[in-house]
């Protein structure tokens, strides 16, 4: 944890601009949150998330919170630049931060400065420091939307004093019957299966999902339409070589990185046949095959249009969220880095995904996707509402 401190201290140094806005907001946090304290009298709820993706974990159980009228005050952390900067005005919380490195001593200075009266963690965040302050101090501890698996550090022969921290929440919800049972092999207990909380959002999101008036006159009322949301480089050239052999298909693209050295790689592959979404007008998007979108914060709503969605970084790091498309009834494609995703296997499972490891699976899997379209959509749209319920669940018994 030190060397990851000074490393991230050393990148910030030297300008990596992500490292330096972490750094300078957890200097900060315990500042603003003693300010912010010093004027609030009212019990305090505190919510960590890593970054985004955990952040629209907790979203739908904070907005049941404000639903109700509830009389806390409600604060959220953030470890990631990205999650906190994206969500700095949220504005169903009451205080924003980052979350302060894990030392003892930041530890013990930040819950004197909360008082919180419980405490809720998101699914991967487990900060010793903080964790066994807070068991110290006997104050109440969740983990919502968790998942375990058997080779996770927690469960290694030399992983004792890690699954100690599993010991100092008050009860955790996982989203798998396998998941529990291996907590309960390790002694660890309360535990319940709730499921994940996203199905109930991306079910929220769809309903409230944007009118997009240009992305709409691209699609018109074409059957063939693929909507690859997040990708990567690799991709998008396995995407563009896809579109060039067929020339029915047309392609809404949004890639994972918008920095506009990318967005000139991108128009590369395309050989002129795409128009921008911010440049779009009636007659450019009419003679263009591939509508490429250059604005955040659409990619949720765009997947309402298309027929068949490609998730994208499967041939990275890992996939992002197959969820918000296949709320939609859409069948999914994706690449082989998918097993740590519980939601990528059940969509599977169900028949509604196809998982590919190279560019010629990748065409198979997208001809088929389009030809099986109404059956994998149905699927796909069952499967997810299946799923739904966990923030009732875990709303009702904590709260």
């Amino acid at each position: 944890m030190f060397i990851y401190f000074w490393i991230l201290r050393l990148a910030a140094l030297f300008g990596h601009s992500k490292a330096k806005k972490i750094v300078k907001g957890q200097r900060e946090a315990i500042t603003a949150l003693q300010e912010w304290r010093a004027a609030v009298t009212a019990p305090v709820l505190w919510i960590h998330v890593a970054s985004v993706g955990e952040f629209e974990q907790v979203r739908p159980i904070i907005e049941r919170l404000r639903e109700n009228r509830t009389a806390r005050k409600i604060v959220l952390t953030f470890f990631s630049s990205s999650g906190y900067e994206m969500r700095k005005d949220y504005d169903k919380v009451d205080k924003v931060l980052y979350l302060p490195f894990a030392t003892k001593r930041n530890a013990k200075k930040w819950l004197h400065a909360l008082q919180p009266e419980m405490v809720v963690f998101v699914k991967y965040e487990f900060w010793p420091a903080y964790l066994l302050r807070l068991k110290k101090q006997n104050i109440p501890t969740y983990l919502i939307s968790a998942i375990f698996r058997p080779k996770q550090l927690f469960f290694r022969p030399w992983g004792a004093l890690y699954r100690r921290l599993l010991h100092c929440f008050t009860h955790i919800y996982v989203q798998d019957q396998a998941s529990a049972q291996l907590l309960l092999r390790y002694g660890i207990d309360p535990v319940t299966v709730a499921g994940d909380t996203r199905f109930d959002r991306v079910t929220e999101v769809r309903s409230a999902a944007k009118e997009l008036p240009v992305v709409q006159m691209f699609a018109g009322e074409k059957t063939r339409v693929l909507v690859a949301g997040s990708t990567w480089p690799e991709e998008e050239q396995m995407l563009a070589r896809y579109v060039s052999e067929r020339e029915d298909i047309r392609l809404i693209l949004v890639p994972h990185e918008l920095h506009e050295n990318h967005l000139q790689q991108i128009f590369q592959y395309f050989e002129g046949r795409y128009v921008r979404y911010s440049e779009a007008s009636p007659m450019s998007v009419s003679m263009a095959r591939v509508l490429l979108v250059d604005t955040m914060g659409l990619l949720s709503s765009i997947y309402r249009y298309g027929a068949v969605a490609y998730i994208g970084g499967g041939f990275g790091v890992g996939i992002h969220n197959t969820l918000e498309a296949a709320v939609y009834g859409m069948p999914v494609v994706f690449g082989p880095r998918w097993k740590k995703f519980r939601e990528a296997q059940g969509l599977q499972e169900a028949g509604a995904a196809i998982s590919v490891k190279n560019y010629r699976e990748l065409a198979a899997a997208l001809d088929c996707a389009f030809d099986q379209q109404q059956v994998m959509g149905q699927a796909a749209a069952s499967y997810v509402q299946s799923e739904c319920g966990a923030t009732e669940k875990i709303y009702r018994e904590i709260f």
